[in-house]
């Protein structure tokens, strides 16, 4: 039941980042890809239909940590206290900016929330992949299961990190890159004409940045938490990850290059996917490491809730993961193909 749980709990992480990563990716490239309030405007009509959906999971995957791993819940969410109150403020800033932008006909206005949208995408990525990291490395954990990680200490891993340290701010240089080329290649699937083709080139650029902090994000893991490959060794098949983590990225760039938007967008999705996958697996039965002491650590076996209402909740967490499955196709399908500026959305 515990791996279970810990799976369910990996997929619904690895959707949102994946779904609403495009989002959070094309407010990163709003104020470079568009070069006119019409073309922001496409940007906006691109995710418009889905992006509130899209982080409805979420609020599902912090649910479901609640109600599996209740422990777990409580001690990252007071832990990570500050760090979470940014990443609220930065999502609602999103979302006003996203409604509010069309409300007015006045460019001071326009613009203006056009910047909230652009700077409040790039620093919620860099956050999502800085608590990422500290997760990896793990967090100086005390006797009762909880801690307290100041945002910074002397910027090295250690026993009592701080927030931000050169691993964590690697991760999130590298999620703030992937989500940009992940909402760019979007942005190239959803457009058309000359947007469509800068946004293609713009994510090509991005391309060597996602590569080089990949590479260099791999074995700094390795450096920060030395059992980070334990699962690894023990189970060789499991290499296979990442190398669909280099394929995923090399088909990227090659399918983009040939304008098979779609395919390297699913490509890119392939990457994301597989870089948590990976995380996840080298972090089993581990859910939140202790960086002091190992003991400490919280796993799948000393933070899970009890038998039954694991069991139960099962049940009903099939049954709303086929009515979110299926909202999710249908709302794709019924605004899949191209948007222009007589389509009707954010204006």
């Amino acid at each position: 039941m515990g791996l279970i749980w810990f799976c369910l709990v990996a997929y619904m992480l690895a959707a949102y980042v994946v779904l609403d990563g495009f989002d959070i990716g094309a407010g990163i490239l709003h104020l470079v890809a568009a070069r006119d309030s019409s073309e922001r405007a496409l940007v906006l009509q691109s995710i418009g239909p889905v992006w509130d959906g899209n982080e409805v999971w979420l609020i599902a995957a912090g649910g479901t940590l609640f109600f599996a791993f209740p422990i777990l819940y409580a001690s990252s969410f007071s832990g990570f206290y500050l760090p979470l109150t940014i990443v609220l403020w930065l999502l609602m800033l999103r979302g006003v900016s996203i409604e509010l932008r069309g409300q007015l006909k006045i460019r001071v206005w326009r613009d203006f929330f056009d910047g909230v949208f652009a700077c409040s995408s790039g620093i919620l990525a860099i956050f999502f992949g800085a608590a990422l990291a500290n997760v990896i490395r793990g967090v100086p954990l005390g006797p009762d299961g909880y801690f307290f990680a100041p945002l910074w200490t002397d910027w090295r891993v250690g026993a009592y990190p701080g927030i931000l340290d050169w691993y964590t701010v690697i991760g999130g240089l590298l999620a703030f890159f992937a989500l940009a080329m992940h909402g760019g290649l979007y942005l190239a699937v959803k457009n058309q004409e000359s947007f469509q083709t800068r946004a293609r080139i713009i994510s090509q650029r991005l391309w060597p940045a996602v590569v080089v902090l990949t590479a260099i994000g791999l074995p700094a893991t390795v450096v920060a938490r030395h059992d980070s490959l334990d699962n690894y060794l023990r189970h060789p098949i499991a290499f296979i990850i990442p190398l669909l983590v280099i394929f995923s990225l090399a088909q990227v760039i090659l399918k983009s290059r040939k304008r098979l938007d779609l395919a390297a967008f699913l490509f890119s999705c392939c990457y994301l996917a597989a870089m948590l996958i990976g995380a996840a697996f080298g972090l089993y039965p581990v859910v939140l490491p202790s960086s002091n002491d190992p003991e400490r650590s919280l796993t799948v076996a000393n933070a899970i809730a009890g038998h039954h209402g694991l069991s139960v909740g099962l049940i009903w967490w099939s049954f709303g993961l086929l009515l979110a499955t299926g909202y999710f196709v249908l709302i794709y399908r019924k605004f899949r193909g191209k948007v222009s500026a007589e389509s009707p959305g954010y204006h």
